[in-house]
């Protein structure tokens, strides 16, 4: 039997000297401080104990095995809460053993079926079937994370469904009466872990979901699926789609805290978002690979990541020196991990590079600041400096340049400086003449007349100049299918008016009898 307080590492430490400085040297690749090494011996200690076998002679299958044993010791003295300490050092130790090649697994135990498992119990059997049925299929194409949210979403509609309709126990059932109703529950109930009503984001997700699971079973033939079809675009509620947050000013200072940032796995996480655009979660799956010389440059292999794709990026030299004292003096060597960033010996998490960007941004007093922010900074600052919407796309590792032209709506700088730069003149025309000398027009400025000036035709432009006049400007107004309507009189009079002036006659005839026309509608 299994005591949860049984405590055996001083004992072993002086009957097995070898073993314990065996220990030391492992948890000494993971930079553990010495009072946790002594906590996860004396867990060792517990383990081979209750094996039967010394501390070296631990496999996967024993620590398994005793780590469910002290788990129970807990369980029977009425406070299993109390073993979250000693659970915590036993996911250490499993992690020295692990990278020391004497366990083959970092599965953490299972102490209750998952919400997965048991939240379907209530629900009505034939919906479950084909739910279950429904979600086995995606599996096979879709990423876990985008199954886990569908699993979710057909979830919670079953569980309103057995809550709120018992008596409907398939998808045939179902009629529009039942989703308008699970519509607005889902709109105004509070979620059981903010407290509040679900973002119109997380709405839109869960009916998109829901709607594919009744299109889909209808299409492919399930039995008890929707005898018509039950949700529509119109049901989806609207997003607001706001521009990109990114740095201004704000990012020289973010850079110049970067820089003084004493702990190197830190900077390097910050370097590595600011100069190169990727994403958080590309970082954290960046290999100790990553780094390849093509020719003469060295580039960055982005790994397959959101988007299904791979890409490489150009290395900046500074991020380049960075990554080599990285690898050389920093990452721990000999570990079963192909990561290339990581913190005592766990590749790095999310939250963890969360939060060392949210200490420079404190030190560097900007605020809050997000790892995405600094690809939004990166890609505005690209296209303010003349970079193609095409580079940046690649860059960026979008599929589609209409996901990069959101960077031309944020980042038209040319606009502004071609703004500022002819407002005090436009301004002093309250003063003078109504005409300001031709210099005052920039170069863009040009471009954007050229290109309000140029007609299309059948197939090309026409690019002459307004000042110049052409024979043939009234030939549409000859042509049968030519319309128009009163809004356009005050127009047709001047090109009548100009006609009469230049002594077109013809021209003349063809406005006069087009503005007889609509007087004649008018009256």
């Amino acid at each position: 039997m299994a005591l949860a307080d049984l405590r055996l590492g001083g004992t072993a430490r002086k009957h097995l000297p070898e073993a314990h400085a065996w220990f030391t040297q492992a948890t000494g690749r993971l930079d553990t401080t010495a009072a946790d090494t002594a906590l996860q011996w004396n867990a060792l200690c517990k383990i081979a104990a209750l094996s039967g076998r010394r501390p070296g002679d631990i496999d996967t299958d024993a620590f398994a095995t005793a780590r469910a044993a002290i788990a129970e010791a807990y369980k029977r003295r009425g406070k299993p809460e109390a073993g979250r300490n000693v659970r915590a050092v036993l996911h250490r130790l499993q992690l020295t053993l692990f990278h020391d090649h004497k366990i083959d697994s970092l599965a953490r135990p299972v102490s209750k079926p998952s919400v997965t498992v048991t939240g379907w119990d209530p629900i009505p059997a034939l919906y479950r079937d084909n739910a279950h049925r429904y979600i086995e299929q995606v599996r096979l194409s879709l990423r876990p994370s985008t199954v886990k949210h569908i699993e979710h979403s057909l979830r919670v509609f079953g569980t309103w469904l057995a809550d709120h309709h018992p008596d409907i126990d398939s998808c045939a059932r179902l009629d529009r009466r039942h989703i308008e109703e699970f519509k607005i529950w889902i709109s105004t109930t509070p979620s059981t872990r903010t407290g509040k009503p679900l973002a119109r984001t997380s709405i839109k997700e869960q009916l998109i979901n829901l709607g594919c699971f009744f299109e889909r079973t209808t299409n492919w033939g399930y039995p008890n699926a929707p005898c018509r079809p039950l949700l529509f675009a119109a049901d989806l509620p609207r997003i607001d789609r706001p521009l990109p947050r990114f740095l201004d000013d704000a990012a020289a200072k973010l850079a110049r805290a970067t820089r003084t940032e004493p702990d190197p796995l830190t900077r390097l996480c910050v370097e590595i978002l600011a100069r190169t655009g990727i994403r958080l979660s590309e970082l954290t799956g960046l290999t100790i690979d990553a780094v390849v010389q093509i020719g003469s440059a060295f580039w960055l292999r982005i790994p397959v990541g959101k988007l299904h794709n791979d890409r490489y990026i150009p290395l900046h030299p500074d991020l380049k020196t960075l990554l080599d004292d990285w690898i050389t003096n920093h990452r721990p060597t000999g570990l079963r991990s192909d990561r290339l960033l990581l913190h005592n010996g766990r590749p790095i998490t999310k939250l963890r590079v969360s939060k060392a960007l949210g200490r420079i941004a404190d030190n560097a007093g900007i605020g809050h600041v997000t790892p995405h922010q600094l690809r939004h900074t990166l890609a505005t600052q690209a296209i303010n400096r003349g970079m193609s919407l095409e580079a940046i796309a690649a860059l960026l590792g979008h599929k589609t340049l209409a996901m990069t032209m959101v960077y031309a709506r944020i980042a038209d700088k040319t606009v502004a400086e071609e703004y500022f730069a002819v407002t005090e003149k436009v301004e002093a025309l309250y003063d003078q003449p109504h005409h300001l000398p031709a210099t005052n027009e920039g170069t863009e400025m040009r471009k954007l007349r050229a290109e309000m000036h140029r007609r299309m035709l059948g197939n090309g432009y026409c690019a002459r100049p307004v000042e110049m006049d052409c024979h043939f400007e009234s030939i549409c107004e000859t042509c049968d299918f030519f319309v128009t309507t009163i809004e356009f009189k005050p127009t047709l009079q001047r090109q009548r008016d100009d006609a009469a002036n230049k002594g077109q006659i013809g021209r003349q005839n063809i406005f006069d009898g087009l503005l007889n026309r609509l007087n004649g509608q008018a009256s």
